[in-house]
């Protein structure tokens, strides 16, 4: 039986937030097979852009890999933290960003569909 999107897009977050590091959409896929062997890729990442465009799920570009969202973006932009050693990832608040990308965007007339900023580096743990 087909779920609806809905449950569907309740799983995967189920997914993404029992584990604390970023996952691919085929990690994910691997994940939901355990219970449902029938579901195809192409599901999996049709509900990860369902979920990235709802603000309910990030896709990390850099590394191809995506995180529940932690916080709530009406007006900000999620600064996401990148371990390099371990993996980890951190969400925080660009609200301070919104005013300087604004004006940046507006000089050149750009229109942004979606804002996200990636910083890539060591955690304190790891910088230990």
């Amino acid at each position: 039986m087909r779920k609806c999107a809905t449950a569907r897009q309740d799983d995967v977050l189920n997914v993404l937030k029992a584990r604390d590091k970023p996952m691919t959409a085929y990690q994910i896929l691997k994940q939901l097979q355990s219970d449902e062997p029938e579901i195809a890729p192409t599901t999996v990442y049709r509900t990860l852009s369902a979920l990235t465009e709802q603000g309910r799920a990030h896709r990390l570009e850099s590394i191809k890999a995506f995180v529940p969202c932690r916080c709530e973006h009406i007006e900000r932009i999620p600064v996401l933290t990148i371990c390099e050693d371990c993996g980890s990832v951190e969400e925080h608040d660009g609200s301070d960003l919104v005013p300087k990308l604004t004006a940046l965007m507006e000089a050149s007339a750009f229109q942004a569909g979606r804002h996200i900023v990636e910083i890539r580096g060591q955690c304190g743990a790891c910088a230990e």
